[in-house]
């Protein structure tokens, strides 16, 4: 697997702190010059190649900018391209994400492509400590939101939890059938992605429909 950590520098400060590439994009330098190879470069290079090469893109991409990029190994020579992008910038990544993740996967040649926001867990305060500790950064609630970032634009619609015999846990997730034609062909990449990140075993299903 290659594997490229997340520069938390990048996400924290914002663009400001960050080194200029491609079309108006950023990531923070010093990840780019000792952290990426070749390969991971030309890989990150393409998102940001987007900017000036696709039209319809263009005015979206000209403020966005990521913090860092992973690729996964899945079963079946499958691999996937998990971009980690600042948390701050959800909400505009998710505007385009369709199109952001066509365009990637096709320049991508077969990679699944994954946008996971960063998010940080803070450890339990102290006993007796006066400080409180937000619930979004909790392990449990970051996992959640990771798994809603995974499957996105899909949304999840039902959960069950199957413990086997030798005391582990499978979750099963349901997602709106609305988005099955987005996302039904990454059913195995999600799969394979939050293991990675969470280390927790799911698999992802639609709801079963009567038929007419």
């Amino acid at each position: 697997m290659g594997d490229v950590a997340a520069d938390k520098r990048a996400g924290a400060a914002g663009p400001r702190a960050a080194g200029r590439l491609v079309g108006g994009a950023t990531m923070d330098r010093q990840t780019t010059e000792s952290t990426f190879n070749t390969t991971q470069e030309n890989k990150i290079k393409a998102f940001f190649d987007l900017e000036n090469a696709n039209q319809e893109l263009k005015s979206d991409l000209k403020d966005l900018y990521i913090n860092s990029a992973v690729q996964i190994d899945m079963p079946g020579n499958r691999k996937a391209v998990v971009i980690h992008i600042p948390h701050r910038l959800r909400k505009a990544y998710k505007k385009i994400h369709v199109r952001l993740v066509r365009e990637l996967e096709k320049k991508f040649s077969g990679k699944d492509v994954v946008l996971i926001a960063t998010r940080r867990i803070l450890k339990p305060p102290k006993k007796g400590s006066a400080v409180m500790r937000p619930r979004s950064r909790t392990l449990s609630a970051v996992h959640d939101a990771i798994l809603e970032d995974v499957v996105y634009p899909a949304e999840i619609v039902g959960k069950r939890i199957r413990y086997r015999l030798d005391g582990s846990k499978i979750i099963k997730i349901f997602l709106d059938l609305k988005e099955r034609n987005n996302t039904e062909y990454k059913l195995e990449t999600f799969t394979g992605v939050y293991r990675k990140l969470c280390g927790k075993e799911v698999v992802f299903e639609y709801p079963v429909t009567d038929s007419a």
